[in-house]
């Protein structure tokens, strides 16, 4: 059966450990753009940080899903969506935070903007360049976020028992980051919304992934890959384990996917 669309993760996934595109995994996605295969990147991170990334010519040519699927743009396809949380499931997050968790560290993305009521120095702990722009608790209990970030709880397990039921919980670097959507959003919905517009089976669909956020995706996709730097979970229910990030694993698969259509185990 052939492959009709790719979706390829950022981080650990086509990006390797400087946070760059390889030049053979750059030369492989523009083969596959000229071949006309659908190209769909799938990350969590917002349009801002993904344009430091990719180049024009990839993020013209590709589907872009931001915020694990809380954001869809192509400008071919018309797609603009975007999928937020409530402001009054927003300020119940805050207030269990602030009454069970004191030490955390809270921040929304609204719509490609990143805000805080703390001060919060991210630059530390992730690569970034610049902070979100702290502003008011009461104006942060006003908006709809399209995706919540939360750190340093002290028991996530806990924090996803109160919630999971009501929103999206999702868990990634290495534990350290709790990623919270609305309910009905993840990178498998918005793929599912894809592969209906560009009258693609799933079953054709590859998807590359290393992290907790790309599960329900690999058990929706036809052909899952992970990565050689995965988590567990994805490689015991991967279609094929390709190299790591930092090893060009992305490009040793399309390298077949261009050439056949196929994948070569």
């Amino acid at each position: 059966m052939q492959i009709q669309a790719v979706v390829l993760d950022l981080d650990g996934t086509l990006l390797n450990s400087n946070k760059q595109v390889s030049e053979r995994n750059m030369s492989e996605l523009n083969r596959m753009i000229e071949s006309g295969m659908p190209i769909i990147i799938a990350t969590a991170r917002p349009p801002r940080a993904v344009k430091r990334f990719l180049p024009d010519e990839i993020l013209a040519s590709s589907i872009m899903v931001y915020y694990n699927g809380a954001m869809i743009v192509n400008e071919h396809l018309k797609l603009n969506e975007h999928y937020s949380i409530s402001s009054q499931l927003s300020s119940r997050i805050i207030d269990y935070l602030i009454e069970h968790e004191p030490k955390h560290w809270f921040s929304i993305e609204v719509e490609d903007e990143w805000y805080c009521f703390q001060e919060i120095d991210y630059t530390s702990m992730m690569n970034i360049t610049s902070n979100p722009k702290q502003i008011d608790l009461t104006r942060v209990r006003e908006v709809h976020p399209t995706k919540i970030l939360v750190s340093n709880l002290d028991s996530i397990e806990s924090f996803t028992r109160e919630f999971e039921q009501v929103c999206t919980v999702i868990t990634t670097d290495s534990n350290s980051l709790t990623q919270i959507m609305r309910r009905d959003v993840s990178k498998e919905t918005a793929i599912s919304l894809l592969s209906r517009l560009l009258d693609i089976s799933l079953e054709r669909i590859a998807v590359f992934g290393d992290d907790y956020n790309d599960i329900g995706l690999f058990k929706a996709c036809g052909y899952p890959i992970a990565m050689g730097n995965a988590i567990p979970q994805l490689k015991d229910i991967a279609y094929h384990i390709t190299d790591t990030n930092d090893d060009d694993g992305v490009a040793v698969v399309l390298e077949s996917i261009v050439n056949e259509r196929n994948i070569k185990k």
